[in-house]
Formats: structure tokens, sequence, C-alpha cells
């Protein structure tokens, strides 16, 4: 891709409305565009990083044994007054009536939508164990959508459901859908955490959230210095009954094994034992050798959009955006000097273009009639890791100049050795 040819929408002023680091950078990178309150574009580049979380989601829900579907973002308001839940989501329910006066809503999650499609679609428990999953919008009316795309209206989310016919079958798929995640937050390549939590509206028994850690998140999480307990440690206050949860940082761990150390993080991941909680509101039975069985359920969530935000948060500087490696736009920026000055220069350009694409090496090209400062501000500002310089220089002595985005020093390399310098930085 030529930057002449793409939607670059970067600019150098911090938005008037941006509250923490990753809106103002998401902004300035022209990542995303604000419609209206909670509600947001995603313009080309923002749309090659959600696209990049939303393969390396959909690879461990498909290697999970997991089935991608897709369900409606329209919902019937008649499913959520059979689960009951209608009344206790509240105003964060959008909920509108089309021409024929029926009540629908814009689902902020689809534990009825699913609940309702498998008890039409499933009948007999030779059917079971089945896990079912879906990267779609989302839409729930914050009172105050703020910080971006942390906490917007409309987002993206993928949430699966799994279906068992006892707890002991729910136990394994809610393990399986926990090794999910955690090979698809090591394959995010961001610092997290696992921590015990509370259901809240979604219900069920047993739940656990996925954190980035950042300064800048809303939650405080407590966990071990020497085992992997953690919890949130608003929960773990309700369950001390301490007063300030600040006091736990340094307390022994109730595992006991070690002392808690606290730190802040932003939730983009939840799984839960939903239990039988929508299986019989909804009346979800399937035949059992003695008799109808209803199944038993587990939700899990990961908020792709909000991944973004939160990568942003942990991973930035003064210049811009640090992506880890699974997530930046692109991997590597030709940077053009002087692009009608020569064209040598240009058809050096071209070179390890053509070089670069046809060894599957995710470019761009950035070919515009800009001073080559205000071309380096835009690449270190969208957060692409190495940037390849080609001026005047490289005509002279055919070597391109190459850059690391958190390295000062530059090194020069002769085109033919373009490849094997990226392997030996990577």
């Amino acid at each position: 891709m030529k930057t002449s040819n793409l939607l670059l929408a970067t600019q150098r002023e911090n938005p008037s409305d941006a509250e923490t680091v990753s809106h103002q950078l998401m902004i300035k990178a022209g990542l995303i565009r604000q419609v209206a309150a909670g509600i947001y574009n995603w313009l080309p580049t923002g749309k090659k990083v959600l696209r990049k979380v939303e393969e390396i989601i959909r690879k461990e829900m498909d290697s999970s044994g997991a089935q991608e579907i897709l369900m409606p973002m329209v919902q019937p308001t008649s499913l959520w007054e059979e689960s009951g839940r209608i009344q206790q989501y509240g105003k964060e329910l959008l909920v509108f009536q089309d021409r024929h006066e029926r009540s629908f809503c814009l689902g902020p999650t689809h534990e009825e939508v699913i609940t309702d499609l498998c008890r039409n679609v499933i009948k007999s428990h030779r059917e079971l164990p089945i896990t079912l999953y879906q990267i779609q919008t989302k839409f729930r009316d914050e009172i105050r959508p703020r910080f971006g795309v942390m906490r917007s209206r409309e987002f993206i989310m993928k949430d699966a459901y799994s279906f068992d016919l006892s707890p002991e079958g729910l136990d394994k798929s809610y393990s399986t859908m926990k090794e999910a995640y955690l090979n698809i937050f090591h394959n995010l390549g961001l610092e997290y955490r696992i921590v015990k939590a509370d259901s809240g509206a979604i219900g069920g028994s047993d739940s656990e959230e996925f954190h980035i850690l950042a300064d800048s998140g809303e939650d405080l999480l407590a966990f071990s210095d020497s085992s992997d307990y953690a919890i949130n440690a608003e929960l773990l206050v309700e369950l001390q009954d301490e007063q300030d949860p600040n006091s736990l940082e340094g307390k022994p761990s109730p595992d006991g094994k070690g002392n808690l150390l606290l730190k802040k993080g932003i939730e983009v991941g939840h799984i839960f034992k939903l239990g039988r909680k929508y299986s019989e509101s909804l009346k979800l039975r399937v035949q059992g050798d003695d008799g109808d069985v209803y199944p038993e359920m587990g939700c899990y969530g990961i908020g792709a959009s909000r991944i973004i935000a939160a990568s942003i948060e942990q991973n930035h500087d003064e210049k811009g955006i640090i992506w880890p490696k699974s997530l930046c736009p692109y991997e590597v920026v030709i940077v053009e000097a002087n692009p009608k000055k020569k064209e040598s220069i240009k058809n050096t350009c071209e070179e390890v273009y053509e070089l670069l694409a046809s060894n599957n090496v995710d470019v761009l090209w950035d070919d515009r009639d800009k001073r080559p400062g205000v071309k380096f501000t835009d690449m270190e500002l969208i957060g692409i890791p190495i940037m390849i310089i080609i001026g005047d220089k490289s005509t002279e002595d055919n070597k391109v100049e190459i850059k690391v985005r958190l390295e000062e020093k530059t090194e020069r390399v002769s085109p033919q050795d373009i490849l094997q310098k990226l392997s030996e930085i990577s």
C-alpha cells in the first residue's frame, strides 16, 4: 500500500475531549473518528489492527473446537422478557419499535438469542457438548461514554456460549475456553492477569476476568507475588470485610503463598459459568437417556475493539503508539525522501517495496510529497516498528537506512540484505 492511496488521517493536535492516552493517540494516528458520543468510524489503519485482533481470536477459538456463527444485532425484547433480564439491564438496553409497533432492542450481549437458537435446532443430547461463537457489533447505551473505544456505546466483541449435559461437562468446556483465552492473550503480546471476578448482570456462578495491565486502568487488581492467585481488589474487600482496597498492598495472599501486590488493569475478557440460568428461563431442553435435560451453559467474552485501546495504554511513548508485533498495522514502512528530486530514489523504493511484498512482509510505502521529518513523525505516531529510509545517499552508495522504532541508531544495508536484516530484528 502507498500512502498516496491510503486514507491517512493523522493530526498534530490532541482532541479536546480525549481524556486518555489511547483516545488521543487513536485519533491523532488516524485510527478512528467520532460519529456521535461513544460511536466511532474505524479508518483503514485502525481497521487493519482490529482485523489482526479478530484473526488471533478466531484462530484460537477454531482450534478449541468452537464453531463460528453470526447472530443479529437487533433482538426482540420478548426474549429478554422470557429471561427476566429486561428490567435488570435497565437503560443500557436500547429499546425501540419497528413500523408494526413490535418491540426490539440493540443487543448488548446474546445469551437470550443463542439460547433461543439452540432450543430451535438442538433436540438430542447426542448433539452436545457444543460451543458457538461470533465476532460482532454490540451496543450498550452507556450513561457516560468516555475514553474513546475503551468505554464506547457501540463496540466489537467476541462472545461464545457452551452447552453441556452436566456440571462436569461445563467445567471441561470452561477449562477449554480458558486455555484458548490464555493462548489468545499470549499471542497478542500484552502483559495481562487473570482475576477472580463478580458475575454481575450476566449471572451464573464462577467467573474470571482477563485484564491488560496499565496505569490508566479502571480496575484495581490484587495478586500474589509468589503464585497465580489474583482477584479484583473490590471483590476481595467484600470477602474480607476491608474498608479500603489500597490497604491490601503487602498483606498475606489468601492462598497462603506470598504477599499481595496491587496493579491497575483494563478488563478485556470475561468468562462465566452460567449453569441453567438461561436454559431454564427460556425452556431449552434436550432429550436425554432418562428424559429431558436443561443444558449447562457457559459464556465467554472478549472486547476486540477495547483490546486495541488497552494495548496503547500499556505501550506508548511521547512519539506515539508502540504496537506489539502481532498488532502493528504494517510491519515496515518505506520512507521515500525527496520523492520529486530523483527518479533513482523512486526506483529504489519500488525495488525494495516489491522485494518485501513478494516475501509476505506487510509493508507501507510513504510516497507523499512531504518533508522527511513530517513522514518520520507520522510513522512513529502510527507505531510502525521498522522504518526503511531511502534518499539521496541511497542512490550514491546503493544502501538504505533501517531504523527500529524504539532505537535511536540507524543501520545502512544494501537492498539485497534487507530481508536478512529484518529477520535479525524480529
